[in-house]
């Protein structure tokens, strides 16, 4: 049994919320899509820890200030430590938001946590940084350093870079948060992801890049992932699949994931000429 049919199958199972149909067909509701997971995804794959840290700024001139500090001093000094693929983004359109993402990946929270002795130790950083840090606090480089920190979900525990992002060919991201009225709701709607939803977005091209449940930030319970595209309207087209495809209609209307989702925030993005995303 592959698989896809195996989720749906399970989903189809949670919806009648009858015991005797997963024995009927042989599944197990719990091991059945778990066992695809660990086929698909690669056992042996460790869950990255993400930091998404959002300078945030009004002012455009701000934004390329702190855009040439993550270029000329950040990035190198982060990809000497051994941290790659790193996305740094800014919002879409016509906005007044002038802050910048940045997306850092993280094997072990013991990386996050030496990285700020490693940069007070980098000569080549301090002093790839040093105008930087002299900007006087009357005239400061960004309002706040906004960041949330992220451990990938099971289902998809390491950044995929899409096809556009390893050309370098032009792309869009959409970053979604999901908040949640309690931590156990946000639990479920992990689960959700894991167990079949992150499967149906692969399957109608959204490339997705990353999915975190989110640790710490000022807005928790919530998770938060990024899709990429081409262009808008292959976007467009990628989530008009979503909501009519078939495995989504039927694991929508699942009792179990009722009620996980009460708000949901989303940032249309574009990568900077440097970003390794």
């Amino acid at each position: 049994m592959n698989c896809m049919l195996s989720r749906r199958l399970w989903m189809t199972a949670l919806l009648a919320a009858s015991t005797s149909v997963p024995a009927l067909l042989g599944l197990s509701l719990a091991s059945a899509p778990a066992t695809c997971l660990a086929a698909e995804s690669g056992a042996a794959a460790e869950q990255e820890y993400y930091e998404l840290r959002i300078y945030r700024n009004t002012d455009p001139a701000q934004q390329k200030v702190v855009g040439e500090y993550v270029q000329q001093a950040l990035l190198p000094a982060l990809g000497r430590q051994g941290i790659d693929r790193i996305g740094v983004f800014t919002p879409t359109g016509e906005t007044k938001d002038a802050s910048l993402y940045v997306l850092i990946p993280y094997r072990s929270l013991d990386q996050l946590g030496q990285q700020n002795a490693a940069l007070a130790e980098d000569k080549a950083y301090q002093s790839a940084a040093a105008d930087f840090f002299a900007l006087p606090k009357e005239t400061p480089a960004y309002e706040r350093i906004e960041s949330r920190l992220m451990k990938a979900f099971a289902g998809m525990p390491v950044i995929e870079l899409p096809a556009e992002s390893q050309k370098k060919a032009p792309r869009i991201f959409e970053l979604r948060i999901y908040e949640s009225h309690n931590a156990d709701k946000a639990r479920l709607k992990v689960e959700m992801f894991n167990k079949g939803e992150i499967d149906i977005m692969k399957a109608v091209k959204m490339a997705p890049v990353f999915y975190g449940e989110t640790l710490i930030s000022n807005d928790a319970p919530n998770l938060t992932y990024l899709l990429s595209a081409s262009d808008a309207a292959a976007h467009k087209e990628h989530w008009d699949a979503f909501r009519t495809h078939p495995d989504w209609d039927v694991m929508k209307k699942l009792d179990r994931y009722k009620d996980t989702v009460t708000k949901i925030h989303s940032v249309m993005l574009e990568p900077t000429a440097y970003s390794q995303i």
